[in-house]
C-alpha cells in the first residue's frame, strides 16, 4: 500500500510517518511537506512542496497513492484569522481538488478535531472552520473519512507544538486519570488513522473513543 501524508513534521503527522514505517502493510509513505520529516527510512519518500494552495505539480504522486492522510494543521493561537482559514480550509480543499483529478477513488482521511461544528455557526474559529472543511470535503465527491481526536498526548515531543500546548503537557496524566476518554496518545491516533486509510473501519466519522479503540 502507498499512502501520502501531509503535515509530516507536526505532532500527528510525524507520528503517522513513524507508525507507517513499521507497518508491514504499507510499502511507501510519501511525505508532502516544506521540510524533511524527523525520521529516515527506505520506505519514506520526501516530496518538498511549498505552495499548499496548488497541488497540480504533484499529480503523479496522487495518482499512485491508495490513500491520503491530511495531518497538516496549526493552532488558532499561532496565526491570525486569515492564516488559520487558509491552512485549515483553503489548503485542504486545494488538496482534495487534486485528489479528485488524479485519483478520485483514493481514500482521504482528514484529521479534524473534537467539537468541529458542521453548522459553521460556532463562535470558536477552530470549531467553525474545521466544520467548514468537513463539509467541503464531504461535498467534494471523494471517499472521505473524518477523524475527530480530542487532546493528543505526545509520545515524542515536537518542537512545533504551540506554547500553550507545551504548558499543558504536565497536566495530561491528571486529565487521563479523571477523564480518560478525552486523551489519546499520538501513536494510538497514528495507528487509528492508518487503519482508517487501510479501510479497516466502516465509520465515516471517528470520534475520540473510537480512535482510541482503533489505535490499540
Amino acid at each position: 500500500m502507498r499512502i501520502i501524508v501531509t503535515g509530516a513534521t507536526g505532532l500527528i503527522g510525524a507520528e503517522v510517518i513513524r507508525q507507517a514505517i513499521i507497518n508491514d502493510d504499507i510499502d511507501t509513505v510519501v511525505a508532502i511537506t516544506r521540510s524533511k520529516p524527523p525520521v529516515i527510512s527506505s520506505k519514506l519518500l520526501f516530496v518538498q512542496h511549498n505552495y499548499f494552495n496548488d497541488f497540480s505539480v504533484l499529480g503523479d504522486h496522487f495518482a499512485d497513492a491508495d490513500a491520503l492522510i491530511w495531518a497538516l494543521g496549526i493552532s488558532q493561537t499561532q496565526v491570525n484569522k486569515a492564516e488559520y482559514i487558509a491552512i485549515t480550509y483553503d489548503y485542504v480543499m486545494a488538496c482534495a481538488k487534486q485528489c479528485l483529478i488524479s485519483n478520485p477513488s483514493s481514500r482521504f482521511v482528514f484529521v479534524s478535531g473534537n467539537g468541529a461544528d458542521i453548522t459553521e455557526r460556532s463562535s470558536t474559529i477552530f470549531r467553525r472552520i474545521k466544520g467548514k472543511a468537513e463539509n467541503g470535503l464531504n461535498a467534494s465527491g471523494l471517499n472521505v473519512f473524518i477523524a475527530r481526536p480530542d487532546a493528543v498526548r505526545p509520545r515524542h515531543k515536537n518542537k512545533k507544538a504551540p506554547f500553550l500546548y507545551k504548558l499543558a503537557y504536565p497536566f495530561f496524566p491528571l486529565i487521563e486519570l479523571f477523564a480518560p476518554s478525552k486523551i489519546i496518545w499520538s501513536d494510538t491516533l497514528a495507528r487509528a488513522l492508518l487503519k482508517i486509510a487501510m479501510n479497516k473501519t466502516n465509520s465515516k466519522i471517528c470520534e475520540n473513543p473510537e480512535l482510541r479503540e482503533l489505535g490499540k
